[in-house]
């Protein structure tokens, strides 16, 4: 048997059409990553919880040890979630003209900024009061789940300038934006559950 009788001939045949994915790739990775995330931060609450409750009767904060400033923080919490707000607005914006964003993403990025700012901020006040890792299980779980949320902060800062440097190069994808918003997104979103949780 010839070779030639052997191959068939490839006119005629239509490609098959590569379908997009529903989700983009990089999202769903982000989404499985942030699932993790969910399940870390869970125990930690849960860890919390449990020692808090152990603690029934006696003082919790303990005594001696600074109390948290609640509604510094409250205000503080406040800008973030407007952040988030924003970051929507950036995306809807990105959507009709992709230049629009511009703004909206970087006032994002602002006050995300405040807000790790002023945490910090915070953090310095209450060591210089005497509130640190070793002081006590109240300090230890404060700074392990508040220094956790700071990191992933940052973290998800670092992505939204990222996007926000290839937007001004005008290289910046949707599936790109949405990819560095979700993770925003979840940071801001966890944030209520911990304040909650360890100020109040």
């Amino acid at each position: 048997m010839s070779s030639s009788s052997a191959t068939y001939p490839m006119e005629g045949r239509s490609i098959p059409e590569r379908r997009e994915p529903l989700i983009p790739n990089g999202v769903l990775g982000m989404l499985i990553f942030i699932f993790t995330e969910v399940m870390f931060f869970s125990g930690l609450i849960s860890a919390h919880a449990i020692v808090k409750s152990q603690a029934a009767g006696q003082m919790w904060p303990p005594y001696g040890q600074p109390r948290l400033p609640v509604e510094e923080t409250a205000l503080n919490s406040l800008a973030l979630l407007v952040s988030g707000v924003v970051l929507v607005l950036a995306w809807f914006a990105f959507k009709r003209e992709k230049p629009a964003a511009r703004i909206p993403l970087f006032m994002a990025m602002l006050l995300g900024i405040a807000f790790v700012g002023l945490q910090g901020v915070e953090w310095a006040a209450l060591l210089a009061d005497g509130l640190t890792i070793q002081s006590s299980t109240y300090g230890a779980f404060f700074y392990l789940m508040v220094g956790a949320h700071g990191v992933h902060a940052i973290g998800a800062l670092g992505g939204l300038a990222w996007a926000f440097h290839k937007l001004d190069r005008e290289e910046l994808t949707s599936a790109q934006l949405a990819t560095v918003s979700a993770f925003w997104y979840f940071v801001v979103l966890v944030w209520p559950v911990l304040y909650w949780t360890v100020y109040l």
